[in-house]
């Protein structure tokens, strides 16, 4: 056999590797790639597919059907799949009809991702932070605060159900996609509320539905848009909390007070279809009327009282209670109790009633001047001591004052008002009632009389400015005697240079208390209750009447002997 022949029919060793690489160069070539192939075979889970190469290649069926995609293929089928390697182990070639999948969902996303265009995926799992959907093959990332407008406990009924997605990030380099279900609904719920908004106005009576119910309102559903409800709207009577009128999914008439058609948001009312109660209200409660009420509402400036539904008057904590004037409301009544009120004023512009709870009562002043009138004795508790005078606690839980000047006659009211404790029994005598001022008062001196009135007048023991006066010594001071004239109440202070005509005389300690002295009276003024009596000044005045007496020029008597006869005389009296 020539060479030639040998050469043209059978090729060398390395003509034929020549041409295996060549075949497997052009294979290679579409690695990496999206191919086109048949089935030609389905084996159980399993679809045999040619791409045209050497050998076939197997895809699993769930490749095709996951998350309810589209059918299983059929024999003949022409299909597109990801080449990873012309050939394995198994000589077999490796493709992926999910990774073809996710090939060509990259390109349409990303597009669609530029254009701000909404994608169709499916929720198929539940991961920590979130979910996963399938947008076609590419596997996305749903954040859980992305998957609704409010959060929601069971994700349940979302998975596997096809649905829009708005794509918020992505980044082919990595593999990461982020969507959002959250945006696309509330953009449809925008255009959804815009449209209903638009078919609204103020003033129509709709039916809605109690959707949520807050501390200062309920929300209510007008057929895809919700409206507030605010609890001053709900009746014309006070409403302390929603829940007490309304419950989650009741069906209520209501009326649009108001629409923000820039906000989209709505007020309704539901008094509003009611009559206002307080039109005519002035005729209802005229001034000075009384009425029964229960109390609904307690705070620090006083109670409300509900006189019937709708109407409210507030009773302030200044006219509660005559006598209780720094206690709050919460102490003199409860919330539910049924009071009795006078109307004190009506504002029907600012929808206002004041009520008098302490006018129902008897003023407790006209009560204790009605029981006691001025001049009377009472008796009572020391409550208080001030710097002006005695609080005594008096009937009718009123109180009654002792003014300094009217707790001793001959005393200073400083020094008297030592002699009282806090919370001694004393009596005293009604003064004066000033019932609009709600003042009483007391003297406690006036018990006793005033020595000054009871002094004695005329010839024997008469008390005037010059009488001679026999004192009785109450205390011995340094700087005089305290003294009580002798058959009086009087009390006068003999100053230390009236105790003696010399001055070697005028000292206090010569003097024991107990002890009697004569002196002149030398200032008695009935009127402006002041009195003075001098030792010096009677000593004087003896002197002058013994010299006019015995100091005759004629009667050669000597001085000492004239003063000799005034003392004898004088102690012979």
């Amino acid at each position: 056999m020539s060479t030639a022949n040998n050469t043209g029919m059978n090729p060398s060793r390395d003509d034929f590797a020549a041409l295996l690489a060549e075949s497997y160069g052009e294979s290679e070539a579409f690695e990496g790639s999206v191919v086109k192939g048949r089935v030609v075979a389905i084996e159980k889970d399993v679809a045999v597919i040619d791409i045209g190469l050497k050998t076939e290649g197997r895809v699993a069926l769930k490749e095709f059907t996951g998350h309810g995609r589209d059918p299983a293929p059929a024999v003949g089928d022409e299909v597109e799949v990801y080449l990873e390697r012309v050939e394995n182990a198994l000589g077999e070639a490796v493709i992926s009809r999910e990774k073809a999948r996710r090939e060509e969902s990259w390109v349409k996303l990303e597009k669609a991702f530029e254009a701000g265009e909404k994608v169709d995926g499916v929720i198929f799992n539940q991961v920590k932070g979130g979910f996963t959907v399938d947008l076609d093959g590419a596997v996305a990332f749903l954040p859980r605060s992305q998957v609704d407008i409010r959060p929601i406990r069971d994700v349940t009924p979302l998975l596997g159900v096809p649905q829009p997605f708005q794509i918020l990030k992505m980044d082919r380099r990595r593999g990461n996609i982020v969507v959002s279900r959250r945006t696309v609904l509330e953009e449809s719920r925008a255009e959804q509320r815009h449209e209903i908004v638009a078919n609204l106005e103020e003033g129509l009576v709709i039916d809605g539905v109690v959707k949520n119910i807050t501390d200062y309102g309920a929300f209510v559903d007008l057929g895809g848009i919700d409206g507030l409800l605010h609890v001053t709207d709900i009746a014309w009577r006070r409403v302390n909390h929603p829940s007490e009128v309304l419950n989650i999914g009741q069906t209520v008439k209501v009326k649009i007070i108001k629409i923000n058609h820039e906000t989209h948001r709505i007020s309704l009312g539901m008094k509003q279809l009611q009559d206002d109660p307080w039109q005519g209200i002035e005729a209802k409660y005229p001034i000075n009327a009384r009425f029964h009420g229960r109390v609904t509402n307690i705070t620090d400036y006083g109670a409300f009282v509900e006189l019937e539904p709708g109407i409210e008057g507030l009773i302030h904590v200044s006219e509660m209670s005559w006598t209780k004037k720094n206690v709050h409301p919460g102490k003199i009544v409860s919330t539910s109790q049924e009071v009795d009120v006078q109307v004190l004023e009506v504002d029907s512009v600012k929808r206002r009633i004041s009520l008098g709870l302490k006018q129902t009562l008897q003023n407790p002043w006209e009560a204790f001047a009605e029981k006691h009138p001025v001049g009377s004795d009472v008796e009572g508790e020391v409550k208080n001591k001030t710097e002006f005078g005695l609080f005594i606690g008096l009937d009718g839980d009123v109180d009654g004052m002792v003014h300094l000047s009217d707790l001793d006659w001959n005393r200073p009211g400083e020094q008297a008002i030592e002699d009282y404790k806090k919370g001694e029994v004393v009596r005293a005598r009604v003064l004066d009632v000033d019932v609009e001022k709600e003042r009483i008062s007391l003297g406690i001196k006036q018990l006793g009389g005033d020595p000054f009135a009871s002094a004695p007048v005329g010839e024997d023991g008469e008390v005037k400015k010059g009488a001679v006066v026999t004192c009785e010594i109450l205390e011995v001071k340094d700087g005089g005697l305290e003294v009580k004239i002798v058959g009086t109440d009087l009390q006068a202070f003999i100053k230390r240079n009236e105790l003696a005509r010399d001055r070697a005389d005028q000292r206090p300690e010569r003097f024991a208390v107990g002890e009697k002295v004569d002196a002149r009276v030398t200032l008695f003024d009935r009127k402006a209750r002041k009195i003075a009596v001098s030792i010096k000044a009677l000593e004087v005045a003896e002197e002058k009447e013994a010299i006019a007496q015995y100091g005759s020029a004629d009667s050669g008597a000597s001085l000492g002997d004239i003063l000799g006869a005034a003392l004898k005389a004088r102690e012979t009296k």
